[in-house]
């Protein structure tokens, strides 16, 4: 009997931690209660009597907001750390199970999601049909944490520190014009002849205005001045093919252009930097299984993908 009794205690105050983080997540008894879901009464009885029971405040009520005592804080960042640690366990059990369900919230790049993404999705879903999948096209890089995303695709030269990273393919830059440029303004034989040229500058690329690339003879860098800036990739191919200029492009985004001459390479001696593209997820022990399964599908797919080595 004192077995049961000992085990509903403890259930009782995962319960009450449960609540209580959702509270000060939540910011509010109201909100918490519908994200549990649960009563704003008995949410309100659990944490009064978590209070109540350890003997101390925990949270700050006034008629407009709920804000955390000094105490509070300390106990939110331990129930965090326990409640992740019961997520983690559950996560490595399913993970073994292989089961894959839920809804899946993804971050991926606009043009690369549009391009090479939006096909994959239908078959995923198709072959877990338990899985829901929210898929939001940014070319922002969003926090995974803050902002609740299961995974995101990056492309970029490092992943960030702070995630867990899976590299599942590499694309390289390519400077492209229109033969219809190049015909009227003539074709750059060094990279320093690009300050000379109309230029078409993607304003999310790390590098900047900075352009690097590695020729023959060692590195050279050479600063340009745009006459075109654009933070989305198909602009900067639609603006090109239409003779506006030079563009700095990845492969992923190009390689049928140059197949078809609606773009040429220039300076194919000088090449740019290489980009890897990235599964990213938060920092965790264990890899939910729908994460898994999506990043072994999206790594398949690129398998091989030519688009990754267009170019001279």
């Amino acid at each position: 009997m004192g077995w049961i009794v000992q085990k509903i205690g403890s259930m009782d105050k995962f319960q009450e931690m449960r609540v209580f983080s959702a509270v000060v997540e939540a910011g509010s008894f109201a909100a918490a209660a519908a994200a549990l879901p649960a009563s704003r009464a008995a949410v309100s009885r659990y944490v009064s009597e978590l209070e109540q029971r350890l003997g101390v405040r925990l949270l700050h009520r006034t008629t407009r907001k709920l804000s955390l005592t000094e105490e509070g804080e300390v106990f939110h960042a331990r129930c965090r750390e326990i409640l992740s640690s019961i997520e983690e366990s559950e996560a490595e059990i399913s993970t073994r199970a292989g089961n894959a369900s839920g809804l899946l919230k993804i971050s991926v790049p606009l043009s690369f999601g549009v391009k090479h993404l939006a096909q994959l999705w239908a078959g995923f879903m198709a072959a877990h049909p338990q899985v829901s999948l929210d898929v939001n096209l940014s070319d922002r890089a969003v926090d995974l944490v803050d902002e609740g995303f299961d995974m995101a695709i990056r492309i970029a030269r490092l992943p960030d520190s702070s995630l867990i990273s899976r590299k599942i393919a590499t694309t390289r830059l390519l400077l492209c014009a229109s033969p219809e440029y190049v015909q009227r303004r003539g074709e750059p034989r060094e990279p320093e002849d690009l300050r000379e040229h109309d230029v078409i500058a993607y304003t999310l690329l790390s590098m900047g205005d900075q352009w690097n690339f590695e020729g023959p003879n060692g590195p050279v860098t050479v600063k340009v001045a745009p006459r075109l800036r654009t933070n989305n990739g198909d602009t900067c191919i639609a603006a090109a093919m239409n003779g506006a200029g030079i563009i700095l492009q990845p492969t992923f985004l190009v390689s049928e252009q140059i197949a078809g001459a609606d773009l040429v390479e220039l300076l194919p001696r000088f090449r740019s930097i290489e980009l890897g593209i990235f599964a990213v997820y938060p920092t965790r022990k264990f890899v939910a299984p729908k994460v898994r399964l999506l990043i072994d599908q999206v790594s398949r797919s690129f398998a091989g993908a030519q688009w990754l080595t267009a170019g001279r």
